[in-house]
């Protein structure tokens, strides 16, 4: 190394630590970011895969910073979407900063109240906070925040494009220029993401109306990947001999599962907190049969932090095999060492959350990335001409080629009328402030980033609800109070998060905490919770506690789950490859033939060749290859604008794929009928009922329903889309 590598640059006990890592060299994102961060005044993002330095990346130049000049309050604050991420950064930074004599501390719910009082008597270093910690920093300690922050140099915002696009995300934004006006600082910003393909959109975001220019570093370093689609097709059991078949079809399914997992660290991802329960389940009941060691695993957000801790030592650092059924809590960037495979039990609902997962294997030493697919399907000939199509086959197979073949990733667009979050900065300032004049109570909130599109006129309209429901109130001399159906709001401690969550009961075996339920059973119910069946001895309300005993009985679970939205670029390559006649190379023999089973379908029937097609009688499919944002526009479509015109009778939505309607008209009067009256819409308001007022957000509930209908129709619906169709 050369006398100016950066390198050289870095304080001495960051070199000392690459030099007992044996790292040879820096990586391409560590000397970029060094560039950067040493020598301009931009913000930074970097952009690259998991398992890349990224945060090495970010903090060796920083902490250099720190190292010749200590500041005098939090000097890094990091902001991470996971109390586990942050934990795992917590371990790693904590081996870095040994040396060089500068303290980390980390700020969640499971943290004790011991160390945050050490961090508030002498605020230094690096502080890792999840947004929900950070908005009761900001709401309950206001007069706290100039000594915490007032020499803060640098924000790094973590796995950015999991806050990108949704309420918690432009919930970050509002936080940091809260910070910087409160604590008179202006730090520089520095956004990690393993997974974009709009660096644009992710810069404009990342800078937030501070107007300040954004470096973005991308490295394009290849990765070796091994990808295989599997098949199985569950039959639909109407007699006892299909009933036979359908049970020998689940234990294929779960035996082939075990088999790809049992001898490997390995990860199965889920789309549902129920499937990685119910999976982890069978394979400890196999593990049984076969006395072979139960090596298996759950890892969600309704797991203790205990067990979920004991999940990520295991992949982490234990001998292995190991094995964790795993939602996204798994797909975000924690440190599990070297796993050896991934499964995905069904298809992801986005390119984006399949480049996560995909990053969690081959981390180590150039070992290729290994992704298995799974892929179950209910099958029964005689349902329905579009449920008989393979829809998670299809969709598994187009976020692969999206991805490997075009390094396409989901755009993130942010909401231009996020009236939830509205509700929800206007009660945090408040709060803060403890009271303020409506004017200025408007330009604390309406000067935070993402209400730039909301007008003076539509905040006066807001606030004016609120002291109508008592959420606030007016002193005698005119200024604002929060009032008292908005202390209830806003002293729980639920409200931190805009995200909506379940109210959840905790589980207890005895006095260890296994997880939580959102639907509290009877006693004497059985469910199954960390991979293992229990019953219900006691349920107690009061305290939001169920008490159970291990249970040997019927499976359940206890979460209400809901799916994700599909772009609707996945849909449109979804029928590009029903279309095409391309046999990829990853599928194995059992998804080739229904693949090909698909494919004769559609062309025999007509699928692809028009959008509505006959279903006999008086029911017509409509097959629109449209994202979850335009079919939702096309339901409303049909049900508010056209269903008298064409005679409906009823709309039946198998969201965002097919829908069956039945009423008077043929095929083509209702084709012509979408496209004429889709081009006639001027704004989605006209696909809402007028005393209709969808929600979008958690706190949607709580705003005027004339601003939450605007709401809906800009950030809810797609008129754009419905007009292409």
């Amino acid at each position: 190394m050369s006398g100016s590598h950066p390198f050289y640059r870095l304080a001495p006990f960051i070199q000392e630590y690459i030099y007992k890592k044996r790292w040879d060299t820096l990586r391409e994102a560590q000397v970029e970011a060094c560039r950067v961060l040493m020598d301009t005044d931009r913000y930074l993002l970097i952009a690259s895969g998991t398992a890349s330095g990224k945060t090495e990346a970010a903090f060796f130049p920083a902490l250099t910073g720190l190292y010749h000049s200590p500041s005098q309050s939090v000097g890094i604050l990091y902001i991470g979407p996971l109390k586990a991420l942050i934990n795992d950064q917590f371990e790693r930074l904590n081996d870095l900063l040994r040396e060089g004599g500068i303290p980390v501390w980390h700020w969640h719910g499971d943290v004790g109240q011991a160390e945050k009082t050490k961090l508030m008597q002498r605020p230094s270093g690096v502080l890792q906070i999840t947004p929900e910690s950070l908005e009761g920093l900001l709401m309950n300690k206001p007069n706290s925040i100039p000594a915490l922050f007032h020499d803060l140099r640098y924000m790094v915002i973590d796995e950015v494009h999991a806050f990108m696009g949704a309420d918690r995300g432009a919930q970050v934004l509002s936080q940091l220029a809260r910070i910087q006006r409160m604590a008179g600082c202006t730090p520089r910003r520095i956004g990690l993401s393993a997974t974009l393909s709009d660096y644009e959109t992710a810069a404009h975001w990342l800078s937030g109306g501070t107007g300040t220019e954004v470096e973005v570093i991308s490295p394009q370093g290849g990765r070796k990947l091994k990808l295989s689609i599997e098949h199985f097709s569950f039959p639909d059991a109407r007699d006892e001999e299909q009933a036979e078949h359908l049970a020998n079809a689940r234990k294929a399914y779960y035996q082939y599962i075990y088999d790809h997992t049992r001898l490997k660290k390995a990860l199965v991802f889920t789309n549902s907190r129920s499937d990685a329960e119910l999976t982890t389940l069978e394979m400890r009941q196999i593990a049984a049969q076969r006395q072979e060691p139960d090596v298996f695993h759950v890892h969600h957000g309704s797991i203790s932090a205990v067990l979920r801790e004991e999940a990520e030592a295991a992949l982490r650092s234990g001998p292995g095999p190991a094995v964790a059924a795993a939602t996204l809590t798994l797909e975000l960037g924690i440190d599990l060492g070297e796993l050896e495979r991934v499964i995905q039990l069904g298809a992801p609902y986005s390119s984006s959350s399949f480049v996560q997962r995909l990053g969690r294997s081959g981390r180590r030493d150039g070992a290729a990335s290994e992704m298995l697919f799974v892929c179950s399907e209910e099958e029964d000939e005689e349902a329905l001409l579009p449920a008989r199509m393979p829809w998670m086959l299809l969709r598994a197979i187009a976020v692969i080629e999206l991805y490997v073949r075009e390094k396409w990733v989901e755009p993130l667009a942010p909401r231009q009328l996020p009236v939830g979050l509205l509700y929800h900065q206007t009660m945090s300032t408040l709060k803060s402030m403890g009271e303020a004049e409506p004017a200025e109570l408007a330009r604390a909130v309406l000067s935070l980033p993402p209400f730039e599109q909301v007008s003076v006129e539509q905040y006066k309209q807001h606030l004016t609800y609120l002291l109508q429901t008592d959420h606030i109130q007016r002193t005698e001399d005119g200024s604002l109070l929060i009032g008292l159906t908005g202390e209830k709001i806003v002293n729980n401690f639920q409200f931190y998060a805009v995200f909506k969550d379940d109210e959840e009961h905790a589980v207890y075996n005895g006095s260890e905490e296994i997880g939580s339920i959102t639907t509290v059973p009877p006693p004497g119910y059985c469910f199954s919770l960390a991979g293992k069946l229990w019953k219900v001895v006691e349920v107690d309300t009061k305290h939001k506690a169920v008490y159970v005993k291990a249970a040997k009985g019927k499976v359940d679970t206890l979460w209400l789950g809901a799916g994700g939205d599909v772009h609707t670029r996945v849909v449109q390559k979804m029928r590009e490859v029903l279309a095409d006649t391309t046999i990829y190379p990853y599928l194995a023999p059992r998804a080739v033939n229904r693949l090909e089973r698909a494919r004769r379908l559609a062309r025999e029937s007509g699928l692809l060749k028009q959008m509505v097609i006959p279903a006999g009688g008086q029911s017509l499919f409509i097959l629109p290859w449209c994202g979850s944002q335009t079919f939702r526009s096309l339901e409303r479509l049909l049900k508010h604008n056209l269903s008298e015109p064409l005679g409906l009778r009823s709309v039946t939505p198998m969201e965002p794929y097919y829908m069956v309607i039945s009423g008077q008209a043929d095929a083509e009067e209702v084709m012509k009928r979408i496209r004429g009256e889709s081009q006639l819409l001027q704004h989605g308001q006209e696909l809402l009922d007028p005393d209709e007022a969808p929600y979008l957000g958690k706190y949607d509930e709580f705003v005027d329903p004339k601003l939450v209908q605007q709401a809906f129709a800009v950030d809810g619906l797609d008129l754009n889309g419905l007009k292409n169709l």
